[in-house]
């Protein structure tokens, strides 16, 4: 391939963070909002330590080798070898993913849920390690692929006599919590295994990028969508800012973002809506509680993923409406709801809307916090995966802890979640429900497996 000439310059915060990252620290992290050229810079920075040293070899990590094939070998690579490199050529090897350039450098590209590649990747030394989307990396995983960073190489420097070239790990996100290993090793400059100070604190440094410092590479309709996010997310997304860690948390969002997946699995063995009434009326129901209505779904490979999140304030006969929709339109198995308000009134708005639809009662005789307790290992095992960002029931989720749920109001789209989830991995409750199910006949067997 040839990278052909289009034009490029840096912002002026992306001429900070150049100076920065070019600076004395081995480990360099940039952090902050999407889209403000975190990537972009980190990339480029590879790019010319494998041009400047010859027969160096280089790698880039992400935690899903399919996440770092669509958005840097596919896309990031290619725009800056582009916009960066005119000129200069590289074959790109589509069996191994690498990339090698005419001095003989290399650039390896793998994703560290595949162990045996990444085995394979990790029985090499590299001059450079790059740590994309590092939130979603773990810390074991890091500790794993630093101790491949080792190879001597030396850069050319023209006439001048040839020095080594320096060690380097690069590291980029959108903050995490302040929980998370980048917060405590960047930010603290602590060790994440003991908390102890780091013996080098100047070999660790970060810094801030957000999407306003790119915006004049940025369309007006991104920064709206950000805009138009929730305070957790904009915080992130937008401010870039590390979020405030929940005492014991039974969710993270580092687990959520490193398992989420952007397109539902095209067959799934069962479908479940989930409905977590607050009990409002059809009038004057502006300030009670949402209504928590939740799809879910179990994939054949033993995964559960939440589809989608329906919730909604309205009464019992706009949301039981909204749920036989739900129900439709992913062509669900069941409906369950919370019988704590109104016994059967729950099967009664359902099936109101639609006459013996599928429905089973639930009844909580525990608190929901302790009924989601069961599913934070699930979720940090990635059995639990979101289909795209569900941001409102996210907030909820990362504000439970063991000692209660420490977000605003009460945490019905959580609630729901977790109602689907547990009809959805029964064996993860010691003492279910007993079943109550209305059903057609028609629909007894149909997709009813397992």
């Amino acid at each position: 391939m040839r990278a052909e000439p289009v034009g490029f310059h840096f912002t002026a915060k992306q001429e900070e963070a150049q100076r920065v990252v070019s600076g004395l620290a081995t480990h360099c992290m940039l952090f902050g909002g999407g889209r403000s050229g975190k990537t972009f810079l980190t990339v480029r920075n590879v790019i010319m330590r494998a041009l400047k040293a010859t027969g160096s070899r280089h790698l880039m990590l992400r935690f899903r080798f399919n996440h770092i094939k669509a958005s840097i070998i596919l896309e990031t690579f290619p725009r800056v070898m582009n916009l960066c490199f005119p000129g200069v050529t590289y074959t790109m090897s589509s069996t191994d993913w690498y990339a090698t350039f005419p001095n003989g450098s290399e650039i390896w590209f793998g994703g560290l849920d595949d162990k045996e590649r990444t085995e394979k990747l990790l029985g090499k030394e590299y001059a450079t390690l790059y740590f994309n989307e590092c939130s979603q990396v773990s810390w074991t995983a890091r500790e794993m692929a630093i101790t491949r960073l080792a190879q001597l190489v030396m850069q050319d420097i023209g006439g001048r006599a040839a020095t080594p070239l320096k060690l380097r790990a690069y590291y980029d996100c959108n903050p995490p919590s302040k929980a998370h290993w980048t917060f405590k090793l960047f930010k603290q400059k602590i060790s994440p295994d003991n908390r102890e100070p780091v013996s080098d604190p100047d070999n660790y440094v970060c810094f801030q990028m957000n999407p306003r410092d790119n915006i004049e590479n940025l369309s007006p309709e991104y920064l709206r969508t950000l805009a138009g996010l929730s305070h957790r997310m904009r915080r992130r997304f937008e401010d870039g800012e590390f979020a405030d860690a929940t005492p014991n948390a039974l969710f993270s969002e580092a687990d959520i973002d490193k398992w989420r997946v952007d397109v539902r699995p095209e067959y799934l063995q069962r479908i479940i809506v989930a409905v977590d009434p607050s009990g409002s009326g059809d009038e004057d129901n502006a300030d009670n509680d949402e209504i928590g209505i939740v799809v879910a779904g179990i994939g054949f490979d033993g995964n559960g993923y939440i589809l989608e999140d329906c919730t909604l304030k309205a009464g019992p006969a706009t949301w039981g409406r909204a749920a036989v929709a739900a129900y439709d339109r992913h062509k669900a198995d069941l409906i369950i709801g919370e019988a704590n308000y109104g016994g059967d009134m729950v099967r009664a708005n359902i099936q109101a809307s639609r006459p013996n639809v599928p429905f089973r009662k639930v009844t909580a005789t525990r608190g929901k916090v302790v009924r989601a307790e069961p599913f934070s290992a699930l979720y940090e095992q990635g059995k639990v995966r979101h289909v795209g960002i569900l941001a409102a029931l996210e907030d909820e989720l990362c504000a439970m802890s063991t000692s209660g749920y420490t977000g605003r109001g009460s945490p019905n789209r959580a609630d729901a979640a977790i109602w689907a989830l547990t009809e959805l991995f029964p064996g993860m409750v010691a003492d279910p429900n007993p079943s109550e199910i209305f059903i057609r006949p028609s629909e007894a067997l149909a997709g009813f497996i397992g």
